[in-house]
């Protein structure tokens, strides 16, 4: 390798041979084996020697295996090629790995128009519904450029770069495949706006807490019966959610407000969510809350977690008891899109740059209005019209649909999450 360095062939130009060049000769040197520090730096070591240019490179480690592609532009001194080839295999033997070099020219062939990122969630995730995702995105019309993996737990989660596709078309056949095999599918424009989604806004019941913060306060009132009844009456669309919200808060009428600090220490966080929100936090993101329920617990939530944003309707308390009322506007389905609307007018983010998470209908209009709207192990409706959909016990799986890895997460210090404390 010293003499091939030292007797590298001045570099030649000439149109033909110019890198850039859709004609141009070009090597493509692949290699493979242990993985062991220094490879890399080995091998262009060598190329160095040749006077080439690097066009592209592509190294994958799997379970202690690496494999290198590099496409270099062919050496400039007429010959050098076979000496070149001589030199990569004998510095591979050496290495004790296995070396392939293969003319051609020019570069990869361009994407085709329509690209996406597909992240796929499984747990676990089976080679049937791998086969199955890749067979439908050929059917659409989109090639899979790459693939990697951006966690093995608590969910293997892993992205194909798609081109040649447009977003929706992939959207739509993925769906079905999704509910058939029982993984996740979220398709996402590909683009820098995937990284500037710089503001999340989620529900709270049941989806940043495991509980339904009304039924909390009615077991304290000793009305939990009352309020499952007209629950399952505005389910059946007997009662719209103002109704609803009305009828049930006035079952707790005379509550001392006490209550209120019980309440918030039975409050149970989703497990995923402080990781998710710590790890939004670091990485620039504003995140934000909107509920259905009360700003008794909300405004605890957003001390607790760190929160920008939170908004929710607020318990009316005269003389230290709850008066079974409401005070201020309503936080509704319509509600909870206008405010997702004013946080990111606050934030200074575009709508089509938020992200949106909720579990229930009240949430739809939300999940709509936002730039990615993701269906937390929601109802069927929900599911069907959201953007995407979650359906593991963890929140912080919806950090790999924004493409963060899980070496990002722990790099940003995540905790794990227990009971609220």
């Amino acid at each position: 390798m010293e003499d091939a360095r030292h007797d590298a062939p001045q570099r030649t130009s000439t149109p033909e041979a110019a890198p850039d060049a859709p004609d141009a000769p070009t090597l493509l040197v692949k290699i493979f084996g242990r993985d062991r520090p220094g490879i890399t730096a080995g091998l262009f070591d060598v190329l160095a020697g040749y006077g080439v240019d690097v066009v592209d490179i592509e190294q994958v480690v799997t379970r202690g295996r690496i494999v290198l592609c590099a496409l270099v532009t062919a050496p400039p001194a007429r010959g050098a090629e076979g000496e070149l080839r001589s030199t990569v295999h004998g510095w591979a033997e050496a290495m004790k790995l296995q070396a392939e070099i293969i003319s051609g020219i020019g570069d990869n062939r361009p994407r085709g128009e329509g690209r996406s990122h597909v992240t796929v969630l499984g747990r676990p995730l089976t080679a049937q519904s791998t086969a199955a995702i890749a067979s439908l995105i050929t059917g659409v019309g989109g090639n899979i450029d790459r693939i990697f993996r951006l966690a093995k737990y608590p969910v293997t989660a892993v992205e194909f770069a798609v081109s040649g596709a447009e977003p929706a078309a992939l959207r739509s056949a993925l769906a079905v495949e999704a509910s058939a095999r029982g993984v996740d599918i979220a398709v996402v424009p590909a683009g820098l706006q995937r990284r500037a989604q710089r503001l999340v806004v989620m529900d709270v019941d049941s989806t940043v807490i495991q509980d339904e913060v009304i039924e909390l306060f009615a077991a304290h009132a000793g009305c939990e019966e009352q309020v499952a009844e007209v629950t399952a009456a505005a389910m059946r669309g007997e009662l719209d959610f103002e109704q609803s919200l009305h009828a049930r808060v006035a079952l707790l009428a005379g509550l001392d407000a006490s209550v209120v600090d019980k309440v918030r220490a039975e409050v149970r966080l989703t497990s995923g969510a402080r990781t998710l929100v710590r790890t939004l936090k670091r990485l620039g993101y504003q995140v934000g809350v909107v509920s259905g329920g009360f700003t008794q617990v909300t405004d605890d939530l957003r001390e607790r977690l760190g929160l920008d944003f939170a908004a929710a309707n607020t318990l009316e308390v005269v003389d230290g008891r709850l008066t079974g009322r409401v005070v201020g506007p309503i936080v509704d389905r319509a509600g909870k899109a206008r405010l997702l609307r004013e946080f990111a007018a606050q934030a200074g983010v575009p709508l089509s740059q938020t992200v949106a998470i909720g579990d229930g209908a009240n949430d739809l209009d939300m999940l709509n209005a936002a730039g990615l709207g993701v269906a937390f192990n929601a109802k069927p409706l929900v599911r069907e019209a959201a953007d995407t959909a979650v359906n593991v016990p963890f929140l912080d799986t919806v950090l790999y649909l924004l493409g963060i890895t899980r070496e990002e997460i722990e790099a940003a210090d995540a905790v794990d999450d227990g009971p609220a404390a």
